[in-house]
């Protein structure tokens, strides 16, 4: 019997080394600007939102270690109640992921989330329950990490990240009565609803097939084939351009545009001068304010 608790013990500790939660995430809290606060506050929030992403069990999907999802989340403090535990903050967030044989991370999502609002008091424990509201920080946090889990899903699988998805809003339905800005529709088209909304959007798939075609067929093929990589990229660049047809303005389309346009200008710098401007034309016409960017591919 206790030749038989001892194996079962080394497979759970073998197990528990082999699946690992879903996030390597880093997390920076800047708060230059704020007097009149203790600095050990920002110091514990730091640690305390870092555990809560990369301590919790976010999926039921298993990740070995070497395949945690890379991303980074950057608080910068604004504004804080003198003495108060209420905080002003932008949030960047920075999602990267893997390329196939080669030491080079392709970024998926590099946005900012302005003027969030939210509590944090010190050695106080982060709790988030699905479908229920506890408070703004901890909701913020349980939305980004269902979406970065599905777009990360959707750049290996054609739509793998829907259940992530509807978990993300999910959060955004409970947080409806919620006092903080950034969850109801009626604020604006750039905010969480919205978001997850074009996520979710039948309308708008052109750009998640874009995801799984840009990431997997092509930038993971890169190593190689890089023609017909680039020819793929090069295809998808198409997707982009059925959306903006139908929404210029569309929030996840600008989200996309934000995260790849130096990757595409790096990708076609290289490439054939039918390629170049092929792209140019595309590029140019769905991002005018960077136009020229997209031109500078023939001077390489």
């Amino acid at each position: 019997m206790i030749k038989r608790l001892l194996i079962i013990s080394l497979i759970l500790l073998i197990t528990n080394n082999i699946w690992s939660q879903e996030f390597f995430c880093q997390v920076n809290v800047q708060s230059k600007e704020i007097a009149g606060v203790d600095k050990t506050v920002f110091t514990e929030m730091r640690k305390a939102i870092y555990e809560f992403m990369n301590n919790r069990k976010w999926s039921n999907n298993n990740y070995q270690i070497s395949e945690r999802i890379e991303c980074t989340m950057i608080f910068t403090i604004s504004g804080a109640q003198q003495g108060g535990d209420e905080f002003k903050a932008n949030l960047n967030i920075v999602l990267q992921r893997p390329i196939y044989s080669t030491d080079y991370n392709s970024v998926v999502l590099n946005m900012i989330d302005k003027d969030i609002v939210f509590k944090y008091i010190p050695n106080q424990n982060m709790e988030f329950i699905d479908n229920s509201y506890t408070d703004n920080l901890t909701s913020i946090l349980a939305f980004y990490a269902y979406t970065m889990i599905g777009l990360d899903m959707d750049t290996y699988s054609l739509y793998g990240g829907t259940p992530m998805y509807e978990k993300a809003m999910a959060v955004v339905s409970s947080a409806q009565n919620s006092p903080f800005k950034g969850w109801q529709a009626f604020e604006g088209d750039k905010n969480r609803y919205h978001f997850v909304e074009n996520l979710l959007n039948s309308a708008y798939r052109p750009l998640r097939t874009l995801l799984y075609e840009y990431h997997l067929k092509g930038l993971d093929n890169m190593s190689t084939n890089i023609d017909g990589s680039r020819t793929t990229i090069l295809k998808t660049l198409s997707y982009m351009k059925q959306v903006y047809d139908k929404r210029p303005g569309l929030y996840f389309f600008q989200l996309v545009l934000e995260a790849k346009r130096d990757e595409i200008i790096n990708i076609f710098s290289e490439a054939s001068p039918q390629e170049k401007t092929a792209m140019i034309n595309i590029m140019t016409d769905i991002d005018p304010p960077n136009g020229s960017k997209y031109y500078k591919v023939n001077e390489r």
